[in-house]
Protein backbone atom coordinates (compact mmCIF):
# COMPACT_ATOMS: atom_id res chain seq x y z
CA UNK A 1 0.00 0.00 0.00
CA UNK A 2 1.53 3.27 -1.13
CA UNK A 3 1.01 6.22 1.19
CA UNK A 4 0.80 9.79 -0.04
CA UNK A 5 0.84 12.71 2.38
CA UNK A 6 0.10 16.23 1.18
CA UNK A 7 1.10 19.39 3.00
CA UNK A 8 1.65 23.06 2.33
CA UNK A 9 -1.87 24.35 1.90
CA UNK A 10 -3.06 27.52 3.53
CA UNK A 11 -4.74 30.88 3.19
CA UNK A 12 -3.21 33.40 0.81
CA UNK A 13 -4.19 36.54 -1.05
CA UNK A 14 -4.55 36.76 -4.83
CA UNK A 15 -1.16 36.99 -6.51
CA UNK A 16 0.67 35.18 -3.74
CA UNK A 17 2.37 31.79 -3.88
CA UNK A 18 2.28 28.44 -2.14
CA UNK A 19 4.27 25.26 -2.50
CA UNK A 20 2.46 22.01 -1.95
CA UNK A 21 4.30 18.80 -1.10
CA UNK A 22 3.30 15.20 -1.64
CA UNK A 23 5.53 12.91 0.36
CA UNK A 24 5.73 9.18 -0.32
CA UNK A 25 8.04 6.22 -0.01
CA UNK A 26 11.49 6.86 -1.41
CA UNK A 27 11.36 4.00 -3.93
CA UNK A 28 7.94 4.98 -5.28
CA UNK A 29 8.88 7.90 -7.50
CA UNK A 30 11.01 5.65 -9.67
CA UNK A 31 7.93 3.58 -10.51
CA UNK A 32 4.89 5.83 -10.19
CA UNK A 33 3.57 8.93 -11.87
CA UNK A 34 2.16 11.49 -9.47
CA UNK A 35 -0.66 13.83 -10.38
CA UNK A 36 -2.04 16.81 -8.57
CA UNK A 37 -5.81 17.16 -8.61
CA UNK A 38 -7.90 19.88 -7.15
CA UNK A 39 -11.54 20.12 -6.20
CA UNK A 40 -13.18 23.49 -5.98
CA UNK A 41 -16.21 23.86 -3.70
CA UNK A 42 -19.25 22.27 -5.30
CA UNK A 43 -17.33 21.05 -8.35
CA UNK A 44 -15.82 17.85 -9.59
CA UNK A 45 -12.19 17.01 -8.99
CA UNK A 46 -9.91 17.88 -11.91
CA UNK A 47 -6.31 17.15 -12.75
CA UNK A 48 -3.96 20.08 -12.99
CA UNK A 49 -0.45 18.70 -13.25
CA UNK A 50 1.44 15.45 -13.43
CA UNK A 51 4.99 14.14 -13.35
CA UNK A 52 5.75 10.70 -14.72
CA UNK A 53 8.24 8.23 -13.30
CA UNK A 54 10.77 9.45 -15.88
CA UNK A 55 10.31 13.11 -14.98
CA UNK A 56 8.17 14.22 -17.90
CA UNK A 57 5.56 16.76 -16.90
CA UNK A 58 2.18 18.02 -18.03
CA UNK A 59 -0.15 20.83 -17.03
CA UNK A 60 -3.74 21.83 -17.46
CA UNK A 61 -4.23 24.99 -19.47
CA UNK A 62 -5.62 26.76 -16.43
CA UNK A 63 -2.28 26.53 -14.58
CA UNK A 64 0.31 26.68 -17.36
CA UNK A 65 2.83 29.40 -16.67
CA UNK A 66 1.76 29.70 -13.03
CA UNK A 67 2.29 26.24 -11.53
CA UNK A 68 5.41 24.07 -11.67
CA UNK A 69 5.64 20.42 -10.71
CA UNK A 70 8.90 18.82 -9.64
CA UNK A 71 10.19 15.98 -7.53
CA UNK A 72 13.12 14.87 -5.45
CA UNK A 73 13.86 11.50 -3.90
CA UNK A 74 10.58 11.08 -2.01
CA UNK A 75 8.48 14.20 -2.54
CA UNK A 76 6.58 15.75 -5.41
CA UNK A 77 6.15 19.50 -5.24
CA UNK A 78 3.64 21.83 -6.80
CA UNK A 79 4.88 25.39 -6.84
CA UNK A 80 1.86 27.61 -7.29
CA UNK A 81 2.50 31.24 -8.23
CA UNK A 82 0.12 34.09 -8.89
CA UNK A 83 -2.73 32.30 -7.15
CA UNK A 84 -6.23 33.42 -8.06
CA UNK A 85 -9.57 33.19 -6.30
CA UNK A 86 -10.59 30.30 -8.55
CA UNK A 87 -7.64 28.23 -7.35
CA UNK A 88 -9.39 27.79 -4.02
CA UNK A 89 -10.08 24.16 -3.24
CA UNK A 90 -8.75 20.94 -1.83
CA UNK A 91 -5.60 19.69 -3.53
CA UNK A 92 -4.85 15.98 -3.74
CA UNK A 93 -1.93 14.02 -5.03
CA UNK A 94 -2.49 10.62 -6.60
CA UNK A 95 -0.26 7.85 -7.91
CA UNK A 96 -0.48 5.56 -10.91
CA UNK A 97 2.07 3.18 -12.37
CA UNK A 98 4.73 4.85 -14.54
CA UNK A 99 2.96 7.29 -16.83
CA UNK A 100 0.46 10.06 -16.23
CA UNK A 101 -3.10 9.20 -17.18
CA UNK A 102 -6.00 11.46 -17.88
CA UNK A 103 -8.71 9.85 -15.79
CA UNK A 104 -8.76 10.09 -12.00
CA UNK A 105 -10.30 6.62 -11.93
CA UNK A 106 -7.02 5.17 -13.18
CA UNK A 107 -5.14 6.29 -10.10
CA UNK A 108 -4.51 3.67 -7.49
CA UNK A 109 -3.50 5.74 -4.49
CA UNK A 110 -4.64 9.09 -3.13
CA UNK A 111 -3.58 11.39 -0.37
CA UNK A 112 -5.95 12.95 2.12
CA UNK A 113 -5.83 16.40 0.53
CA UNK A 114 -4.69 19.83 1.62
CA UNK A 115 -6.84 22.96 1.60
CA UNK A 116 -5.81 26.01 -0.40
CA UNK A 117 -7.84 29.15 0.09
CA UNK A 118 -7.24 32.27 -1.95
CA UNK A 119 -9.09 35.23 -0.57
CA UNK A 120 -8.78 38.98 -0.67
Amino acid sequence: QLQLVESGGGLVQPGESLRLSCRTDEWALSYYAISWYYQAPGKEREGISCISFDGSTSYADSVKGRFTISKDKNTVYLQMNNLQLEDTGVYYCAAVSRYCLGSEFAYDYWGQGTQVTVSA
